[in-house]
């Protein structure tokens, strides 16, 4: 049985930022990754975008050069899944039938992408993206363009996959249970302007609709029926509803959690010695007005596997990191700044016939977040009045001739 030092699980950003941090605060002794993942650690967020598109390979989005990662003593141990934890013993049970012995664990396992539940959902041709396994399998039966696809959820996944595959030519229909895109993470505003710019682009795009079941010829996808009974042929589905936090071994070993795994300020679980760290990790956050959440977020991987690492080092400061995401579509870069859940105002700055506009989201009369389309000036100063929770006139907040930094 061998022993690590540090057992991180999980290769993604949040692993390898923990990784990361822990030797550039001087932690000298040995560090193992576990990963089922069978590439070195790269970045997520491509794999929906210009991974997917071809215009990126994948050597460039990995997260280091390879050797990175032996130049700096980190072992890798890919392609095996951790099946169990004996917090108890400091045991990690591996699906390649290894044990490992650990002084800490570092768990940054994520999530796996929700699948759906409808008949047909095991067919051949229905997609998920989470991995470059799963993108890799999409691109093939993508082929060239020009197939025919349709993709359930419109959130940021759905429509940045149907935003790449529009620009291959591909027929696309969006299928969305809720009665607007990006519902969860965004304003009316914000979710009418990005349905519009999908149905410009050719994007059948149906809300209030659910998907009944995958039709096929008994091996391969055919095409959806929706609640509606319509069926639209297709030859391959997307599948965009979300992550389940992958979190199983730490709540079988008695970890406290209902919507992932319970952390503190420092990223620690309930289980003495293990942190959890990025998405799988439910913390009370100060930008959510410290309501339990999960962000699932490059920001907010990175940042906590930073405060996990130091805690470990003995430098614990509180996780108080300010939430920011972005999403490409088309030829929008859409930034976010702050959580804007529970907003009772909105104010927009710009004109979204521009293509570059601002949402700014107050609560009680404060600035809580931004959403900022092709507009990252906005986002960079809006950064400021999240932090200080501003409280500014809507009137001024409206007018763009005032720069927002001006307005502290």
């Amino acid at each position: 049985m061998d022993h690590y030092d540090i057992v991180i699980v999980g290769t993604g950003h949040g692993g390898a930022q923990a990784a990361i941090a822990l030797r550039q605060a001087g932690h000298e002794d040995s560090i193992l990754m576990v990963s089922r993942d069978r590439n070195p650690p790269y970045e997520r967020p491509p794999l929906s975008k210009d991974y997917l598109a071809g215009e990126k390979p994948f050597e460039k989005i990995l997260i280091r050069p390879e050797k990175f990662w032996t130049d700096r003593g980190i072992t890798l141990r890919l392609g095996a899944n951790a099946n169990e934890v004996d917090p108890q013993t400091h045991t990690i049970s591996l699906s390649d039938g290894t044990r490992v012995t650990y002084r800490k664990l570092i768990w940054a396992a994520g999530g796996d992408a929700r699948r759906l539940s409808c008949p047909g959902a095991d067919l051949a041709g229905v997609h998920t993206i989470r991995g470059r396994r799963d993108t890799d399998a999409l691109k093939e039966d993508i082929g060239s363009g020009g197939k025919r696809a349709v993709i359930v959820g419109a959130g940021y996944i759905g429509l940045e996959a149907a935003a790449v595959l529009r620009k291959l030519d591909c027929q696309v229909t969006v299928v969305e249970m809720l009665d607007r895109v990006l519902k969860r993470v965004a304003g009316e505003e914000l979710s009418d302007f990005y349905a519009a710019e999908h149905r410009a682009h050719g994007v059948d795009l149906r809300l209030k609709t659910g998907v009944e079941r995958i039709e096929g010829d008994g091996e391969r996808v055919t095409g959806v029926t929706l609640s509606s009974g319509e069926t639209i042929a297709c030859d391959v589905v997307i599948a965009g509803i979300g992550i389940v936090p992958s979190v199983g071994p730490l709540i079988a070993a008695g970890a406290a959690g209902s919507n992932g795994v319970d952390v503190d300020t420092f990223g620690r679980t309930s289980l003495d010695d293990i942190y959890a760290i990025g998405d799988c990790a439910a913390h009370a956050n100060p930008y959510a007005d410290n309501a339990v959440i999960r962000l699932e977020s490059v920001q907010n991987a990175n940042d906590m596997a930073t405060v996990a690492a130091k805690a470990i080092m003995g430098d614990k400061q509180d996780y108080d990191a300010v939430p920011w995401f972005w999403s490409n579509q088309y030829d929008l870069r859409l930034q976010t700044v702050g959580i804007s859940a529970g907003h009772d105002a909105c104010v927009l700055r710009g004109d979204p016939a521009d293509r570059k506009f601002s949402l700014i989201y107050l609560k009680e009369g404060c600035v809580i977040a931004l959403d900022c389309v092709n507009n990252t000036r906005d986002y960079a100063q809006g950064r400021k009045l999240v932090e200080a929770r501003a409280e500014i006139a809507p009137d001024l907040l409206a007018d763009t001739e005032t720069p927002l930094k001006e307005m502290l």
